[in-house]
């Protein structure tokens, strides 16, 4: 095989690689909102029994100081200690991270 073969090879991979990852973030880059809520029910199952919860399926844009993103509102409410908390809660629509807490 001759070298430039393999580079004419090389490149030819690198830049499918490139057109690929730019295609697959313009088709639809977020996460479904019920995989997101999902995920945060299981994060406050370990602290307590959840008494219901809901979440926005369209995404809204979210500013804190410099950082923006979409994400999804939602809100969830449990049972600790006999006591029923509420909380609004904001996860980023790429990731499904949790933002924003926010004890109702």
């Amino acid at each position: 095989m001759k070298t430039k073969d393999l580079i004419i090879g090389f490149s030819t991979g690198i830049a499918a690689g490139f057109l690929i990852r730019e295609v697959a973030h313009r088709i639809d880059p977020t996460k479904p909102a019920e995989l997101v809520l999902h995920g945060i029910k299981e994060s406050f199952k370990s602290e307590g029994l959840i008494d219901g919860s809901w979440i926005y399926m369209k995404t809204e844009p979210f500013t804190r100081q410099a950082i923006s993103s979409d994400v999804y509102r939602g809100g969830i409410s449990r049972v600790r200690e006999g006591e029923i908390e509420q909380f609004e809660f904001f996860a980023d629509a790429r990731t499904g991270t949790v933002v924003d807490l926010i004890k109702l």
